[in-house]
């Protein structure tokens, strides 16, 4: 008997001592990383739209230099909270629509060179993209008409239907933007049960399961930015480079997205303290997954040329291959070591639609 009530006190005290402080987790996750997140997210996304719309009204080189470095700021600002996909970013195709990617056979871009070459109105009409495919209204979308073929035309009037057609894309970037931030900011919306879960409601029922939610969002974003941002366009065995599968290649913005990305979850785990949340031996968990994080750092300065280029060079190569397997050992002492230490259970693959 003595045994056994030893043994249930075991059992009983994992969970008690992974979960001592889960609402300071929950509560610095939104307040210290997601809803600051969204709001520079959204004020970026605002500059761009601005500066779109100033193109528009004086093209000029310079004014196209400004676009560019707003676009620059606004997709790299979204780049460190894409992984937040739960709640607002997954509503409404929001997602989705601010950036379609991959795009494996290239449908999209198909379609805003179709827009392009028609001069089709309806895509200059903000309300009217929205209810286009969401392919031709987000950052994929606004980085081929800053940077495509013939962007040059953008700095005088003949350029004046594909600027019209970028600035409404960037509105509509700046409108999600906003959507999000707003969304994020309810007092009883996602950021209020994410904190404080409670048995009525529907998301978040108890403080497991926001644990849950928030540790695997970083295990799938990892998951995603190796699978997704960095695997489709490097030399397989088999295979040669295929830079132009890279995200954002045509803007040079490639190694800056996935560094935006990983920095953003980076940014998570450290401020949310949810490495920290564990029981004694499990509390040099923190710093190895910032190690990881760290030596993702190093190999991602070690890439300095466009994508193009990069996959060409012997060192940047190296340098690539191992931010592969950097980006799958931070999955799995994010997704199982961590989790297990935190009595979670953070299985499914965001990308297999299971």
């Amino acid at each position: 008997m003595r045994k056994l009530l030893v043994g249930m006190m075991l059992i009983l005290s994992g969970p008690t001592l992974a979960q001592e402080a889960p609402g300071k987790v929950l509560e610095a996750a939104v307040n210290q990383v997601i809803r600051p997140g969204m709001s520079a997210f959204a004020e970026k996304a605002g500059v761009l739209e601005g500066s779109v719309a100033a193109l528009c009204s004086d093209p000029s080189a310079e004014g196209l230099e400004t676009a560019h470095d707003a676009f620059a700021d606004a997709a790299i600002a979204y780049g460190h909270v894409e992984f937040i996909r739960i709640g607002p970013l997954m509503e409404d195709n929001r997602a989705e629509r601010l950036l379609f990617f991959p795009d494996r056979k290239g449908i999209g871009l198909r379609q805003v060179q179709a827009i392009l070459a028609n001069e089709d109105a309806s895509a200059a009409d903000v309300a009217s993209l929205r209810g286009k495919s969401v392919a031709v209204q987000g950052f994929g979308a606004l980085e081929f008409v800053l940077h495509g073929t013939g962007f040059e035309a953008l700095t005088g009037a003949e350029g004046q239907f594909r600027c019209q057609y970028g600035a409404a894309i960037a509105t509509n970037i700046s409108d999600i933007a906003d959507e999000l931030a707003f969304a994020w900011q309810q007092e009883n919306g996602i950021a209020a049960h994410l904190m404080q879960p409670a048995p009525e409601y529907d998301d978040y029922r108890t403080p497991t399961e926001a644990l849950e939610e928030i540790v695997g969002l970083v295990s799938h974003g990892l998951e995603a930015t190796r699978d997704t941002r960095i695997n489709p366009f490097i030399a397989k065995a088999d295979a040669a480079p295929k830079p132009k599968l890279a995200l954002f290649w045509r803007s040079g913005l490639t190694m800056a997205m996935i560094r935006a990305n990983l920095e953003g979850m980076r940014r998570f785990i450290d401020q949310s303290g949810v490495a920290r949340n564990v029981a004694e031996k499990d509390k040099g968990l923190d710093n190895s997954i910032a190690f990881e994080f760290s030596n993702a750092n190093r190999a991602l300065d070690l890439v300095t040329s466009p994508v193009e280029q990069a996959v060409e060079d012997p060192k940047q190569v190296q340098a690539l291959h191992y931010l592969v397997l950097v980006t799958g050992s931070l999955q799995a002492q994010v997704g199982e070591q961590l989790s297990a230490a935190l009595g979670l259970s953070v299985g499914f693959s965001s990308l297999d639609g299971d």
